[in-house]
């Protein structure tokens, strides 16, 4: 009997960090071949990949090469090269460059996002002059940010007092920048959700996020509001996910404030997104295995919450801790991403916990990261 050497299907990530390295994990389980894109030679996903082609995400030729080796293409960040995108087969694209384009931009994000949910009030400007006009109308504190280009706390500005806004005068980034109102919240919660390839739509629980410089530490999950605002915010994410009417996995962050109950979305991942790597061990299906199925076009099971969970973030030299500590709690499980370098606030792995005694102890370890 002749058999075929050809793999399950062949999948490319564009860009080699965690989350393409855990998309690569959930492809190969089920027999896919993984071919990464990424400038950095053993990146994360390149050292779980079968084939790593080492070039500029922006390089149309390895693009095109990456194209002609796979049947499906994805990616692990929103700032890749769209037009690039463009001149490849739109069906190996699952995603669409729509996405990208909404999603790339804090602009439009916003404005697609205000035809279906609640958002904060914003505007965009140039300039500090136009900047000063806009905090007169909307007030001060807020957030400036940059409209492309922005992560983990890049190209974002607090703005509390008139002095904070001085300060740019001498030092404005000189490009588009958004201007987004504070607003008071009590908890920052995030859902991934998924639209499977017999078209139902997914949705995974609830995480209340902890950040520290703009940058995710801790998820807890369930999150600690009450089941009817988590039902709304998963209802929220589904119409969010039939407007756009793609494939693959939404991470989308919400602001709640427990106080007058209002909800508002913050921002949407068009991919996988930190504050759901819990659901690697605490779920039946991973948002990694759901992004994959998702863009295959394979249906996707009722998602199911196995106990209670927390993650906790390792930035830079606390990989070493958290490795110490995990050894003497051997219920949580440890990722370490293989990056060759370790630097201030870099996500260099996560610790996840399963279960309330589980979850207890890592909670008791992650206060002692912040002393």
């Amino acid at each position: 009997m002749q058999t075929s050497k050809r793999p399950f299907s062949r999948v490319g990530i564009i860009g080699g960090g965690q989350l393409g390295q855990m998309m690569t994990f959930s492809a190969k389980e089920i027999g896919c071949e993984v071919t990464v894109l990424d400038p950095t030679p053993n990146c994360p996903a390149g050292q779980v990949a079968d084939k790593q082609i080492i070039a500029a995400y922006d390089d149309r030729l390895a693009l095109q090469q990456l194209a002609q080796q796979v049947d499906y293409i994805t990616y692990e960040f929103e700032n890749v090269n769209q037009e690039a995108l463009t001149q490849l087969d739109s069906k190996k694209i699952p995603q669409g460059i729509d996405l990208l384009r909404i999603t790339s931009n804090r602009l439009f994000e916003k404005s697609f996002i205000a035809e279906i949910a609640p958002v904060t009030e914003f505007r965009a400007m140039n300039s500090v002059q136009e900047l000063k006009a806009v905090v007169k109308a909307l007030g001060l504190p807020g957030i400036l940010k940059t409209t492309t280009s922005g992560y983990d706390g890049h190209g974002q500005y607090d703005l509390n007092y008139e002095e904070d806004i001085e300060k740019l005068e001498k030092n404005w980034p000189n490009r588009e920048m958004i201007y987004e109102k504070r607003i008071n919240f009590t908890h920052e919660l995030s859902v991934m959700v998924a639209r499977g390839g017999d078209g139902a739509i997914h949705t995974w629980p609830v995480a209340e996020n902890i950040h520290e410089h703009h940058i995710l530490k801790d998820s807890i999950v369930p999150a600690r509001v009450p089941a009817k605002i988590q039902e709304k915010i998963q209802a929220i994410a589904i119409k969010i996910c039939k407007a756009f009417g793609v494939a693959g996995v939404l991470g989308i962050e919400f602001f709640y404030d427990a106080n007058s109950k209002q909800i508002w979305v913050n921002e949407i991942a068009p991919r996988p997104h930190n504050s759901g790597h819990y659901t690697i061990e605490a779920c039946n299906l991973s948002q990694f295995a759901g992004h994959i199925l998702s863009i295959m076009g394979q249906a996707l099971p009722e998602i199911k919450l196995f106990d209670t969970a927390r993650m906790v973030n390792l930035l830079g030299d606390e990989l070493l801790s958290g490795k110490k500590a995990w050894q003497q709690h051997p219920d949580w499980y440890f990722h370490d991403y293989g990056k060759s370098e370790m630097r201030l606030h870099r996500k260099m792995g996560h610790i996840t916990a399963v279960g309330a005694q589980a979850v207890e102890t890592l909670t008791e370890f992650s206060r002692t990261l912040e002393e």
